[in-house]
């Protein structure tokens, strides 16, 4: 009986294989075996990873749509999570969408051709990008530090962000005077000039800055005196873009207001 069973098994294992040429079965090389706890292991990892992803870009929806209290730096947990989508693809994505955006409103209103139809611009993380400075700085998990900043600003060199320079250059060409106004310091007016024209923002009509007896004031109510002034003097303030919701919010709003994504830091 037992060998009548071995013959069967032979006979049925010959069977299977009549058709395979030699080696057509073997089994590639290496061959990994990984065991239960291994695999165990790599499932949690993944589950670990999904939920801090989840938790991170919840965050930063939290952020971008003001509905976080006002912040100082990132949650820990999401250093990655940040610095993945700052420098990759994400972040250009959004940039270029606010552009497209902006483009598509900026061409669409019809000026009252007195001269008086104006579009502001803030300057970091909106024309200018400071990433190469925040790459050293944990991408917004350190604290905000105003002298090692003010080193960086004083360098000049902070790129252009590409989506904004495109932008840029297309609200000039449709006629809108153009206003930068910035939470810089007035002594970073010659450094900022030149930062900024040699990364291709050009014919602006006037650049604010804040004076010495303006720095102990909040963005939001010092952009917002500054735009009371602009209408005061009769002009329609159009558009404006800027990365914290300080410039867009306040009094004497523009006709649109056009955020740009920034996860790294809040300016109330």
């Amino acid at each position: 009986m037992r060998i009548y069973a071995i013959l069967l098994v032979v006979t049925l294992f010959s069977s299977a294989f009549s058709d395979e040429t030699p080696g057509s079965y073997l089994l590639p090389r290496p061959l990994i075996i990984e065991y239960p706890s291994e695999i165990e292991t790599t499932r949690h990892k993944k589950s670990d990873d999904e939920q801090v992803n989840l938790h991170c870009t919840s965050w930063r929806f939290a952020a971008e749509t003001n509905n976080l209290s006002p912040w100082q730096t990132i949650p820990a947990e999401c250093a990655e999570y940040v610095k993945d989508y700052v420098i990759g693809k994400g972040y250009t994505t959004d940039l270029e969408r606010v552009s497209e955006e902006a483009s598509i409103f900026a061409s669409s209103v019809e000026f009252s051709g007195d001269g008086k139809d104006i579009w502001i611009f803030d300057i970091d993380e909106t024309l200018l990008s400071n990433l190469p400075y925040y790459i050293d700085h944990g991408f917004g998990l350190e604290l905000f530090d105003h002298s090692e900043f003010d080193k960086w600003v004083e360098r000049g060199v902070a790129p252009a962000i590409t989506p904004s320079l495109k932008l840029y250059q297309r609200v000039v060409d449709l006629g809108y005077k153009v206003i930068l106004l910035t939470g810089r310091k007035e002594s970073h007016r010659l450094v900022t000039v030149e930062n900024l024209i040699n990364a291709g923002f050009q014919n602006w009509d006037k650049l604010i800055l804040r004076s010495l007896d303006e720095q102990h004031k909040m963005a939001t109510a010092y952009k917002s005196e500054k735009r009371d002034e602009m209408v005061k003097e009769g002009y329609r303030i159009r558009g404006n873009s800027g990365d914290q919701w300080s410039d867009l919010l306040g009094s004497s709003m523009s006709q649109r207001s056009f955020k740009l994504a920034n996860p790294m830091y809040y300016i109330p």
